[in-house]
């Protein structure tokens, strides 16, 4: 257990210290959340705010917060791809550890990852006005690792049976951007049509960006209005996917090495 221990930190430390080598891909993972919230939810919120009853751009914050921290953990998992290119997944699956101490090294080193892009949009949030009490500021750290999380584990499945870094690249964002408006990131989705419904149930960023509205809009009048399900519904439902993504992904991916 210690040495399984030893290697999920090794390999989370990895991916942490190639980010801070990396300093144009800090700067552009915060560019696109900082300009989704303050340019559209701000344009949003000044041409319909008054109309919808609730303020928009904290309407598009908690959606922004939870997408960019799933998509980022997830699209972070591509570099196992990468590693299996260069050999290195080799060289990480000969050693004496656990299949899934490898796995959740790399989901929890991404996740550290994307926190950091996380603090940036709350320090962003702060800035524009979005409004905290202490209670919507404590819930956010856990929605911020649920939402890591939970992306790491819907990109290992995703990633796990890709053969090449130029397929996954090709195929990812065909999977995540239609999610942006199934999961309802910039506009409310209670009311869809039965086809687009089906769709937004099936997407997963559904349930990680309704689960972080949930729990900041909490109390609030406009609650019934924005929330979709109750915030325990929506952690049972993360919860059950991470575990199928989880072991699926992992399983996937141990078997094509083995048969390299």
């Amino acid at each position: 257990m210690i040495t399984d221990i030893r290697a999920v930190m090794a390999i989370a430390g990895r991916d942490v210290t190639k980010l801070f080598r990396d300093r144009m891909r800090i700067v552009i993972s915060i560019i696109f959340p900082v300009i989704f919230i303050g340019a559209l939810g701000g344009s949003l919120q000044s041409n319909w705010g008054d109309k919808t009853g609730y303020n928009l751009l904290v309407f598009i914050f908690t959606g922004v917060f939870a997408q960019t921290l799933f998509q980022s953990t997830a699209s972070g998992i591509v570099s196992l791809v990468e590693d299996r290119v260069n050999d290195f997944s080799q060289e990480m699956f000969i050693a004496p550890i656990s299949r899934y101490s490898i796995i959740l090294g790399k989901i929890i080193g991404e996740t550290l990852v994307s926190m950091v892009q996380g603090l940036v949009i709350i320090a962003f949030g702060f800035i524009i006005g979005v409004p905290f009490d202490l209670q919507q500021l404590l819930w956010l750290f856990p929605i911020a690792i649920i939402a890591c999380l939970f992306g790491g584990a819907f990109g290992l499945i995703v990633m796990s049976n890709m053969s090449s870094e130029r397929t996954a690249n090709q195929i990812f964002p065909f999977l995540v951007f239609p999610q942006f408006f199934l999961a309802g990131v910039f506009s409310p989705i209670m009311d869809l049509p039965w086809y687009l419904w089906i769709l937004s149930r099936i997407a997963p960023m559904t349930y990680v960006v309704d689960f972080s509205r949930g729990l900041y809009y909490i109390g609030k009048p406009e609650y019934s209005e924005i929330v979709l399900h109750h915030p325990l519904v929506n952690f049972a439902i993360i919860s059950a996917m991470f575990l199928l993504f989880l072991f699926v992904g992992t399983y996937s991916f141990v078997k094509n090495e083995r048969n390299r």
